[in-house]
């Protein structure tokens, strides 16, 4: 990007760089009014070189700081495919429950099988061996509850039998450049269910956001205040 500084910058570019601001003050690298600087001159810039200056002192995630406004557009999805899996492919509860969640890694294949019993992943912050997997649900008299996030590309084929296959909530906006994860199976009295909830980095943006905006009007309202004085 810096090879091209006067390359006429894109939405999506703007967009990366708001994301990366939104971050770095959830994180306390930023305080408000800087941020509120820093996204307003992001909003309004032309090209990449008004853009890098703003997140140039920031990193990305893994710590490196570099120039985060990529050509590629691949964004951070690239860091989360290719990871190495746990050796065991199988989930498995019998009158009882399992747990996936946090940075656990999602076999290229992996199946769950629960009997009488529950089962819980949740993909929000995980990682994949590889850009298109397959998990596989068998519940029996039980249930399985998969959580993903909203930018996750996923497809669910189940097959219900006195019960359900089934995905809702959330507002799904899926990004190409995120792994496609097939959710198929069976249920029998049972079910899985697929939601898509926010990660908690969207949570600490929207709070930023929402900050920023209160502080914003504040500002507005101080300004009229003083012209009507």
């Amino acid at each position: 990007m810096s090879e091209l500084p006067e390359m006429r910058a894109s939405d999506s570019e703007r967009e990366q760089v708001a994301e990366l601001l939104r971050d770095a003050v959830a994180e306390g690298r930023l305080t408000m009014e800087e941020f509120e600087e820093r996204l307003d001159a992001a909003y309004q810039a032309r090209t990449r070189g008004e853009l890098e200056p703003l997140v140039s002192d920031l990193p990305v995630t893994g710590g490196t700081p570099v120039a985060p406004v990529a050509v590629s557009g691949v964004g951070r999805w690239s860091e989360r495919i290719g990871g190495i899996p746990p050796r065991s492919k199988l989930a498995f509860a019998f009158w009882g429950g399992f747990g996936r969640k946090g940075t656990w890694t999602v076999p290229r294949r992996f199946t769950t099988f629960t009997l009488m019993g529950g089962g819980e992943l949740d993909l929000r912050e995980a990682h994949f061996e590889d850009r298109d997997v397959v998990i596989r649900c068998i519940t029996i008299m039980g249930g399985v509850s998969i959580v993903v996030p909203n930018d996750l590309n996923v497809e669910v084929s189940g097959i219900g039998f006195m019960g359900g296959f089934g995905e809702h909530g959330g507002d799904a906006r899926p990004d190409p450049s995120a792994p496609r994860v097939r959710i198929t199976g069976f249920a029998l009295m049972g079910g899985v269910g697929v939601e898509r909830k926010r990660t908690k980095a969207e949570k600490l943006r929207l709070k930023a956001e929402r900050a920023a905006e209160r502080e914003r009007l504040e500002k507005g309202r101080g300004a009229d205040r003083k012209e009507l004085d």
